[in-house]
């Protein structure tokens, strides 16, 4: 790479990675001079004055001071988002700084990897792997760690990468499993792709996340199984797997066994650690039953909602989290016919030939996106006491051949909550932030974005189809979210700093466009 490539990698790297830290910057620690829209912001901790350009990607942030106003670099923006939270909260941080940085030499070194590989072929893969910002709420949403980067780019979506799985044979005395025969006869039928011999007598077969294994293989009861004989390394997968936007979830594509597989990954990706826990996958087969059952009574009624069934785990008693794998359906059974499936955080970030971006008839296609993504969530709030945690990155959505929405599919029932467990008002919170703060409002933007002419028309038409759900089904809530001054938006940025749990969502008041 010459040197202008590598500067201009630096400088769309800082770009990336500078949008959704001023977001979050702007968003929870910020308020605007001259009312919402504003370019300038007064910082609560010290009362500075801050300026940005670009609306809902801000990008270019320029201090005032004494001689006007000096742009600052991505270093200068990180110390100054620290010293802010520093006054702000009146608590120190030295971890998240370093975060930041290692979230935006991710980006620069997934950009160079990205120049050299081509793009999948099939639009679904293409649409996992082409968030190259990632979460744009968040102030370090593409860090890995702090690995270098040889230790993890061989594995990462947005390098375009696929790679083998890794097989296991592990002995079945030390198998700790839940799920049905579908579960356990999707990943048997995985063993048709392994590179190598079947697990022996007394074996059971358990597929692991190559990244994942570098990390765990070498150290404690793992390292203990391989010596001892109750693990054996098998060999690997003839065919690869691409990786989700998600990092650890991986697709398998084959006719044989269309499936999704995800794994623990200890390393911290956004808010948490990303390994699959005990408590959560305890709950699963009771969660995902509960929300299956929904999506059938859904079906019944006409609609073409589906979900992505989390089937059942597998995993070792020695190491429960730390080598587990759950089992969740592929597309092929649930897609509509025709219809090509497509992540739905990739619509609001945006890739060259997105059917949001080329629709040519933009209201239209933003009330059909409507109509897929709003009642099925609510439907399962409202009569089945399921919250779906229906944000960006938990939703499918399938467009037919004109680019129109026609279905969407939802998945990971880790994240679904259900009541009576969960406190009604808490629940009915958090599905508003999924759906409509994290989901609707960044669609939105995007849809705005590309075809201004329609913003007059984005939220009237987003409160008609709340409406129509409400007459139709009827759902008190629904009446308080259209009155209501502010929505809930969590703030990642505060619970980073204050090393909250990343599972502890804290939210501050957004100005709720739903409001007539």
């Amino acid at each position: 790479m010459d040197r202008m490539e590598s500067v201009d990698l630096n400088a769309a790297a800082d770009a990336y990675a500078t949008t959704p830290l001023l977001n979050c910057l702007l968003r929870e620690v910020a308020e605007p001079v001259a009312g919402p829209g504003a370019a300038v912001h007064r910082l609560r901790g010290s009362g500075r004055l801050l300026r940005v350009h670009g609306g809902r990607r801000p990008v270019r942030p320029e201090l005032r001071t004494a001689d006007g106003w000096r742009p600052l670099a991505h270093p200068d923006l990180v110390k100054l988002v620290s010293d802010e939270l520093r006054q702000f909260t009146g608590v120190a941080n030295d971890e998240l700084p370093v975060e930041i940085a290692d979230s935006r030499d991710a980006v620069a070194a997934l950009l160079a990897a990205r120049a050299a590989a081509a793009p999948p072929a099939d639009p679904y893969v293409r649409s996992e792997q082409d968030l190259v910002m990632g979460h744009p709420h968040h102030p370090a949403p593409k860090a890995r760690g702090g690995g270098p980067a040889a230790s993890w780019l061989p594995y990462a979506p947005e390098a375009r990468a696929r790679f083998p799985l890794v097989f296991l044979g592990l002995r079945e005395d030390q198998v700790a499993e839940e799920g049905g025969a579908a579960a356990w006869d999707a990943v048997d039928a995985l063993a048709g792709l392994l590179d190598g011999p079947r697990p022996p007598a007394g074996y059971r077969l358990l597929p692991a996340h190559p990244w994942q294994l570098d990390l765990v293989g070498g150290r404690g009861a793992v390292r203990e199984a391989f010596a001892d004989g109750r693990l054996l390394r098998l060999g690997e997968s003839r065919r690869p797997a691409w990786p989700t936007a998600s990092v650890r979830t991986l697709y398998v594509p084959d006719a044989a066994a269309d499936l999704f597989v995800k794994f623990s990954l200890d390393v911290r990706i956004t808010n948490d650690v990303r390994r699959l826990w005990r408590h959560d996958l305890l709950r699963l087969r009771r969660t995902d039953a509960a929300v299956a059952a929904g999506f059938a009574a859904l079906r019944a009624s006409g609609s073409t909602a589906a979900w992505l069934s989390d089937r059942g785990y597998r995993t070792a008693g020695f190491a429960f989290e730390e080598l587990a794998v759950l089992v969740r359906d592929g597309l092929h059974a649930h897609v509509a016919p025709g219809a090509t499936p497509l992540a739905a955080a990739a619509l609001a970030e945006g890739w060259p030939g997105s059917p949001l971006a080329a629709a040519p008839d933009p209201a239209a296609w933003w009330r059909a996106y409507l109509s897929r993504v709003v009642p099925p969530a609510l439907e399962l709030f409202a009569r089945h006491g399921v919250v779906l945690e229906a944000h960006l990155q938990n939703t499918v959505v399938a467009v037919d051949a004109s680019g129109l929405p026609v279905q969407a599919l939802f998945r990971d029932a880790e994240g679904v909550r259900l009541l009576p467990g969960a406190e009604r008002a808490a629940a009915w919170q958090r599905l508003v932030y999924c759906l409509v703060v994290n989901h609707l409002m960044e669609i939105a933007g995007a849809l705005t974005a590309h075809h201004p002419d329609i913003a007059p028309l984005v939220w009237p038409a987003a409160r008609e189809e709340f409406l129509r759900y409400d007459a139709a089904r009827g759902l008190p809530e629904i009446a308080q979210l259209l009155t209501a001054p502010a929505l809930p938006a969590k703030t990642n940025l505060l619970l980073r700093w204050t090393r909250a749990d990343g599972a502890d969502a804290r939210y501050l008041d957004l100005a709720n466009p739903l409001r007539e």
